[in-house]
């Protein structure tokens, strides 16, 4: 009876590392049409990953802090995909949330957030017009980012930290992006209070770095993962 009860154990512990192991793997949980993207290489810091075009739905709001301005556009996005349209379509709910955030703010000046949904595969050509003329389309380009990943809530001050974290180990390795804006990056819903994941990405300029620390300055010892350009340190 020890036994069985000591199997039943060891086959639920099991059953909790696979449900951990899935969510680390995919954590865009939530939504049916999540947006691909090729890992091209990863560090202990951050991932380097190559988006392919894709087309979102945008509107800007006008805030003194992400949070704040996030929560006045997502409103209208949400009736857009709700039948604020020209066709009056539904469409399901897609992740990530992307939030345009500007880096040069004062704290005494409200900054132009945009918030982005990715549109769902079958409107990505032909999406249905808004009614709203707040509410636009925004065509993403061929890019490679640089993301931070993080968990809990995505506010302003969560976002700034994690997007300071992520400069600062880009400015190391000598890494060229985009240093106007960066995207604060959300995967759940407001309901969700457990395992949410978040991200921060700036936009990579050129090849993508991979720093690698090796113990000697030897290329063989080095952990090289896809196409990422190389530097010792």
């Amino acid at each position: 009876r020890h036994y069985l009860l000591l199997l039943l154990l060891l086959l639920l512990l099991l059953l909790l590392l696979l449900l951990l192991l899935l969510y680390i793997l995919n954590f865009c949980t939530e939504s049916k049409e999540c947006l691909e993207y090729e890992l091209v290489c990863k560090t202990d810091e951050y991932e380097v990953r190559h988006l392919t075009p894709t087309r979102w739905v945008s509107t800007d709001a006008e805030a003194y802090f992400m949070g704040v301005g996030a929560a006045l556009a997502f409103r209208r996005l949400f009736q857009y995909i709700n039948g604020a349209n020209d066709e009056g379509v539904k469409m399901e709910m897609t992740a990530p949330v992307l939030v345009k955030v500007p880096e040069e703010t004062k704290l005494w000046e409200p900054a132009v957030y945009t918030l982005n949904f990715p549109l769902p595969a079958a409107y990505q050509d032909k999406p249905p017009a808004p009614t709203n003329d707040k509410v636009y389309f925004t065509a993403m380009p061929d890019m490679d980012v640089y993301v931070r990943s993080y968990g809990g809530w995505m506010l302003s001050v969560t976002s700034r930290l994690h997007s300071h974290l992520l400069t600062k180990e880009l400015e190391r390795v000598r890494a060229s992006y985009n240093h106007t804006y960066h995207y604060g990056v959300g995967y759940d819903s407001p309901l969700k209070l457990l395992n949410r994941h978040n991200e921060v990405w700036y936009v990579a300029e050129g090849e993508p770095v991979l720093s690698v620390h090796c113990v000697t300055p030897k290329l063989s010892n080095c952990c090289i993962i896809g196409r990422c350009e190389v530097k010792l340190y």
